[in-house]
């Protein structure tokens, strides 16, 4: 890199010494701030404006880590994004700046004006509705908001009309798709997801990742030795699923069960969003379920899971207390989402005390290597929707090769739901509803980093689309875009923001 480039891509804490230091001599700092994947002609004009308005011009580019700006993106590496803009000389510095808190850094940096284009200006208000309209004064303080005009480009638009991320397929779904909902509609049919009042009851999980390297095989036994490098613990199963839950839903409300012998009760209040409350159930026979699993730590593939549970059923005095709760509760609420996992907590009783009580009932009931063969969906019944990948719709059905929208229709109508979604992993998704009518999406990932809680983010967002009457080719849409962001995240180390969705599913139409 040269070395006047150099200079000019600064660590994002030697940055605000250096935004600090000129203000300090009177200067006039403008932050400008994106992924800047692409330097076309809306980009420079946008910069050029954005000069005019102080002395200095500093760029904030988003890490790779935070990009959601659809499929392939982003095109060109962090390194790259930030070199390439220091090579203009609009811009006087660059950094490089993580964005999982969207506009941290301008709330850090202080800037005199912060400058955006009008269609970004537009699509941010939109997406980080809350931001602009109760916390623009936390997030941008004295910084004055400038607008650098409307121009008809757009990175997005060129990437997508110029790369080929998806099949032709894929490509006319999406066209077609676009054509009937636009991104406005779609902004305003998440956006009434708000005021649903939602209780989650289901099996809570502790998940750790253990990142290991492999040293060698042992000498005396036929395994593999390895080395510990490091360890994470999540939140996972209905402790997730509450969390992207809260993601579009104001107030939730989460029902699960610990364990006495090892609860982690304050890891999992810790570890809720502050719109999630939890009523939190403890059996005294065993622990809070934990699922270890081990990792190589460099290709991210497991190796081995541990899992410590009790799956038996709970006890009579405490699904006696259990079943008093919820039929008090749940008449309150809009929607009950039902999450299980087949670890030992929703009996029979508790479940049909849970029917008997909801308005409108959301069930996803997983098959895993704990219970695989006796947790199958067709336990229940009447559900409003249900949510299952194909292999458990298979496996409730006793059918491994018949068609499978036969199959999921037969047990659409066994379950006598009026959805039905089958979740089909690099196959995308197929729903049934009550006139067997099939749809079918496409999948929208083309990066995957762990599929560990995809299919609970999916179902997460889905629930709360169904239980406002949503169409089914919608519903399906919005589960498929949640299901490509949640598989780059590792684990359920964090849950699927709605503004995250949004704006890839800006990008993804455009």
């Amino acid at each position: 890199m040269d070395q006047l480039i150099r200079k000019k891509v600064l660590l994002f804490d030697r940055l605000v010494e250096k935004v600090d230091q000129l203000k300090k001599q009177g200067k006039v700092v403008v932050q400008t701030h994106g992924v800047f994947d692409l330097i076309h002609p809306g980009i420079t004009q946008h910069l050029a404006l954005a000069r005019k308005q102080g002395d200095i011009c500093v760029a904030t580019v988003i890490k790779d880590k935070d990009v959601r700006r659809g499929p392939g993106r982003p095109i060109f590496n962090e390194t790259l994004r930030a070199e390439n803009l220091a090579a203009l000389n609009l811009v006087d510095y660059v950094t490089l700046v993580d964005d999982e808190t969207p506009f941290e850094c301008v709330r850090v940096l202080k800037p005199d004006v912060f400058a955006r284009g009008q269609s970004q200006n537009e699509r941010d208000h939109k997406i980080h509705e809350k931001i602009f309209k109760q916390e623009k004064e936390l997030y941008f303080g004295k910084s004055k908001l400038f607008e650098t005009g409307l121009f008809s480009y757009s990175s997005s638009q060129f990437i997508n009309n110029f790369t080929e991320n998806y099949s032709p397929e894929v490509r006319d779904f999406l066209k077609n798709f676009s054509e009937k909902y636009s991104f406005n509609n779609i902004v305003d049919r998440l956006n009434q997801l708000k005021k649903l009042k939602v209780v989650l009851i289901g099996d809570g999980i502790i998940d750790e990742y253990h990142y290991c390297e492999p040293m060698g095989k042992s000498a005396k036994s036929n395994l593999v030795v390895s080395r510990y490098v490091d360890h994470e613990v999540f939140a996972g199963g209905a402790f997730a699923i509450a969390n992207h839950v809260a993601s579009i839903c104001e107030k939730v409300q989460l029902v699960s069960l610990l364990g006495e012998e090892d609860s982690r009760e304050e890891f999992i209040r810790n570890n809720l969003k502050p719109n999630v409350k939890a009523q939190l159930f403890s059996r005294s026979d065993g622990p809070t379920v934990i699922k270890k699993r081990y990792l190589h730590k460099y290709l991210n593939q497991k190796l081995h899971e541990i899992n410590y549970l009790n799956d038996q059923p709970v006890n009579e005095k405490l699904e006696k207390k259990i079943i008093k709760y919820l039929s008090t509760h749940l008449p309150k609420f809009d929607l009950v989402l039902v999450s299980d996992f087949g670890h030992g907590f929703i009996s029979p009783l508790i479940y049909d005390a849970i029917e008997k009580h909801a308005k409108i009932l959301a069930i996803n009931a997983q098959t895993n290597g704990a219970n695989t063969g006796y947790n199958l969906i067709t336990k229940y019944h009447n559900p409003n929707y249900a949510c299952l990948d194909e292999p458990e719709v298979r496996l409730a059905a006793q059918a491994k090769y018949q068609n499978i929208d036969e199959v999921a229709s037969s047990i659409r109508e066994r379950l006598n739901a009026d959805y039905l979604i089958t979740t089909q992993g690099k196959k995308g998704s197929i729903g049934v509803n009550r006139e067997n009518q099939i749809n079918r999406t496409p999948i929208f990932s083309t990066r995957v980093i762990d599929t560990v809680g995809a299919g609970d983010a999916f179902f997460a967002y889905t629930a709360p689309c169904f239980a406002q009457k949503m169409p089914l080719d919608f519903v399906s849409f919005i589960g498929n875009a949640v299901g490509a962001l949640a598989v780059q995240i590792m684990g359920n180390k964090k849950a699927v923001e709605k503004s995250e969705l949004l704006e890839f599913v800006n990008a993804l139409l455009k």
